[in-house]
């Protein structure tokens, strides 16, 4: 049972996790689930170098374990490391299941693969690293982490808002009253906090435009009405322009043109439509990711 918990499982986790390397470096990987690709969005480098030290790591495992059958340093040793690795493995899926919306399923295998290698190590002191895995949960759940997430995915309007806010209010009244569609988002999210900062905007409400190829941000309760009235102008003078009579001028043809005979032709008529009133929004061009 020592060889097997202490050499033979940690080898089997180490051939996973080669494994996995090399597909990594082959552009592929044994966990094809969203998870898997959200978790490499939370490092700040490139994945495969959490790879080459969980490698490193196991193989350090395996080395002690099979010195800790004889000497006593490497026995303690062994399980310094084996703690070591099952909390650091704890904080990364703790946080993927907090800021992600789902985990990822290579790191769920290391993760139970070292408890697994825990339990047949020393039974006596499970319970221990169980109640430490917990209260790494439960502290990662405490803090407040932005989620790994979109709120504005498809074309249309999105209002960061609070619900006290008496300038908000004046905008979804607006809205309201004149039937406009609007995705509204709580200014306590913390990404939307995130986003007015990097932005640096201090002040709500904020309506975000977003259409097929380009992003529009408006700031302030006047600047958002003031941007629908000049839109549902700019569309009353061209209802206006289409429903009336537009005086035009006549192209006198010659009755031998396009043929012969007495026809007198096609009269020419060109109406120029009133141009679009300009407004305050600046427009954000949206760049397209390799998402």
């Amino acid at each position: 049972m020592h060889f097997f918990a202490r050499v033979f499982l940690p080898f089997l986790l180490f051939v996973y996790i080669a494994i996995e390397t090399y597909l990594r470096l082959q552009h592929t990987s044994l966990c094809g689930e969203v998870g898997c690709a959200l978790a490499g969005e939370l490092l700040r480098f490139d994945h495969v170098y959490l790879n080459y030290f969980g490698l490193a790591g196991v193989f350090s495992l395996i080395i002690a374990g099979y010195l800790s059958r004889k000497i006593r340093f490497f026995d303690t040793l062994f399980f310094i490391m084996l703690y070591a690795g099952i909390a650091f493995e704890a904080t990364i899926i703790g946080y993927q299941f907090i800021a992600n919306p789902e985990p990822c399923l290579f790191c769920l295998s290391v993760f139970s693969s070292l408890l697994l290698i825990a339990l047949f190590s020393q039974i006596r002191h499970f319970a221990v690293v169980l109640a430490t895995v917990l209260f790494i949960f439960l502290g990662l759940n405490t803090l407040t982490i932005p989620k790994n997430r979109s709120f504005v995915t498809t074309p249309g309007l999105y209002l960061i808002q609070s619900e006290t806010c008496s300038h908000c209010k004046r905008v979804k009244a607006y809205f309201s009253e004149h039937d406009i569609a609007y995705t509204p988002i709580a200014s306590k999210e913390i990404n939307a906090r995130g986003f007015l900062k990097f932005v640096d905007i201090g002040t709500i409400p904020v309506l975000i435009i977003k259409e097929a190829s380009s992003m529009t941000i408006l700031k302030g309760d006047r600047k958002i009405i003031a941007y629908f009235d000049a839109q549902h102008k700019a569309e009353m003078v061209k209802d206006a322009t289409e429903s009336t009579p537009v005086q035009s001028s006549t192209l006198e043809l010659s009755s031998d043109f396009l043929g012969a005979g007495g026809d007198a032709g096609c009269a020419l008529t060109i109406t120029e439509t009133p141009s679009c009133a300009d407004t305050n929004a600046t427009p954000i061009p949206q760049h397209q990711g390799n998402r």
